[in-house]
């Protein structure tokens, strides 16, 4: 149970909250059963959709993260596409892009800026940017 994953779903628009809650919780049975674990499920409500789907112009968008591993993840994919009021559905591994997100920020921190910088380092190239400028034009003088 290594990878992480987002499946969101878009059900039928004119299904019942009582419909809808039973086969959230039959997908949730799907993965817990199967030996995963759902971290997190969001109804995230009715919505319109870009282009007509199946006839409807709107659904009911749900939001799964699950725990899980790929033989579990395509049985519950195979279970969103023979479920009827399942209009549309994807499946996204976010464990890869957590890892490069990470790895990102700890480059970011090891950086160092000016403003993190101790006040004498400062100050110091603050001088040394002084007396490049004042030499510049001196040359360009000579160079007239």
């Amino acid at each position: 149970m290594g990878r992480f994953y987002e499946v969101m779903y878009i059900v039928r628009p004119d299904i019942a909250d009582e419909e809808l809650d039973k086969l959230i919780a039959g997908f949730e049975h799907t993965v817990t059963s199967g030996g995963g674990a759902v971290r997190t499920t969001e109804k995230m409500g009715r919505r319109k959709l870009a282009y007509l789907v199946r006839k409807f112009s709107e659904g009911q968008y749900v939001l799964m993260t699950i725990d899980a591993d790929g033989p579990l993840v395509a049985e519950l994919e195979r279970r969103l596409r023979v479920t009827e009021p399942v209009i549309k559905f994807i499946t996204v591994r976010m464990d890869e892009e957590t890892k490069r997100i990470e790895k990102l920020k700890a480059i970011r921190a090891t950086r160092q800026r000016n403003s993190d910088r101790p006040a004498a380092e400062s100050a110091k190239a603050t001088d040394e940017a002084e007396e490049v400028e004042a030499a510049e034009p001196e040359t360009e003088e000579a160079k007239a």
